[in-house]
């Protein structure tokens, strides 16, 4: 049988007729010849009444530091709600629907709440649904444990279920619909002529959602990847075929023509970071100092980002909460921080970068011509990003995207 498995965000299913458009959407996609997996996320945004970070607030106004476990109970409700009033839209439209929460679904994690990983799907119910010509409707963002807890998996949790669920029936293709067109060159918001892309590579979607693009979550794609299973992220609010992604372009009928690894496909950005810088130049015993530091932040629970280790000289960045915490800690072990605060990483991601010379000259000639100075900068195979004060943040993503030319078709 053909599947398709449809995601849809939040704001997607936030009131009646936006709901409505989905079922238009979903009646579209059986009327096409495909049975259909629907996964759902907690309707709405923050503070709306049934949003997962309206249920938060309302046990930590209790309750500052709750437990995880009871944390992913509640966490878990929005899914449902949504799901079970998708359902009974569906079925009043006519369209036969059966909602499932994440165990029903089969969809069994490994036991760490609030950020737990798929282990296995086991997709019986699902297909025994699908042939009774029942449309399944999914909680997203949660599974259970092998010893029976229930767990959510993290931000960006429902695509994970969608791609595992794509994975797990063989699906032809996993839509994410969202409130956006697709995958842009860059944030719409910063630049006027940001482009819709049209395909672009799991590892290049991968590295711009890991970099700040916050249109699919890595994890989901990564899984997809993995399983060979297109995706495609699309908006509920218009009839835009958004953006596939894929290893092949799978728009040509005829042929199979691998999509071409651009230069630059995206800039995008991470605001609101903190820059930690520890001399230890002027320590008498430097022996060790290194690992001293990293195993006392683990240990403390400090979750570091964009490392830079000198001889004499250690950089990175943490969340603006944690940079108080992170400067105590240090001078405990009797170093002398500085911090950078309101600092912000811009990054351009491609993946034909690789091998190519004089990327990283244009990244600095496109600051450097608008007055951005360059606190800190790093590589990998796909990116290179540079870290800057948040004021210059806009700026030099505009810089980017114009010196790499992104806004031209």
């Amino acid at each position: 049988m053909r599947i398709t498995v449809q995601k849809f965000g939040g704001t997607s299913l936030a009131n009646y007729e936006q709901r409505d458009r989905v079922c238009d959407i979903i009646q579209k996609t059986l009327e096409s010849g495909s049975q259909t997996v629907v996964v759902v996320s907690a309707m709405g945004r923050k503070n709306d009444p049934y949003a997962t970070d309206t249920l938060i607030q309302l046990v930590r106004e209790v309750n500052p530091h709750p437990s995880a476990r009871e944390m992913d109970l509640i966490m878990a409700c929005g899914e449902i709600i949504s799901g079970v009033v998708l359902t009974a839209q569906l079925n009043t439209r006519g369209i036969p629907a059966r909602f499932f929460t994440g165990e029903q679904a089969g969809i069994v994690t490994d036991d760490q709440f609030s950020d737990a990983h798929i282990k296995y799907i086991n997709p019986k119910n699902i297909l025994a649904c699908l042939k009774e010509g029942l449309v399944p409707v999914v909680a997203g963002f949660q599974g259970k444990s092998e010893n029976g807890e229930l767990t959510t998996l993290g931000r960006g949790g429902s695509d994970t279920t969608a791609s595992a669920l794509g994975v797990a029936l063989h699906a032809e293709v996993v839509e994410i619909f969202t409130d956006v067109e697709g995958v842009m060159t860059a944030d719409p918001r910063i630049v006027e002529n940001a482009r819709l892309l049209d395909d672009i590579t799991y590892n290049e979607v991968c590295q711009l959602a890991r970099d700040g693009a916050k249109v699919i979550h890595p994890r989901a794609v990564e899984i997809a990847m993995q399983g060979g299973i297109p995706l495609r992220v699309r908006s509920t609010f218009s009839d835009s075929a958004g953006t596939l992604i894929t290893h092949q372009n799978h728009r040509q009928q005829d042929a199979v023509c691998i999509i071409r690894d651009r230069l630059i496909t995206g800039v995008t950005y991470t605001s609101n970071i903190a820059q930690i810088k520890v001399n230890i130049s002027q320590l008498d015993d430097k022996k060790g100092m290194e690992l001293k530091i990293f195993k006392t932040l683990a240990d403390n629970g400090i979750s570091i980002d964009f490392i830079s280790v000198q001889p004499e000289l250690i950089m990175f960045t943490v969340l603006p909460d944690d940079s108080a915490r992170t400067i105590s800690i240090l001078k405990n072990l009797g170093l002398d921080p500085e911090v950078e605060m309101n600092c912000a990483k811009v990054a351009v991601v491609g993946a034909g970068m690789t091998g190519i010379p004089g990327v990283m000259a244009r990244v600095v000639e496109a600051l450097t011509d608008n007055n951005i100075p360059i606190l800190q900068s790093g590589d990998s195979y796909t990116n290179i990003w540079c870290l800057v004060k948040r004021e210059h943040m806009e700026q030099a993503v505009k810089a980017l995207h114009d010196k790499f030319e992104l806004g031209n078709s």
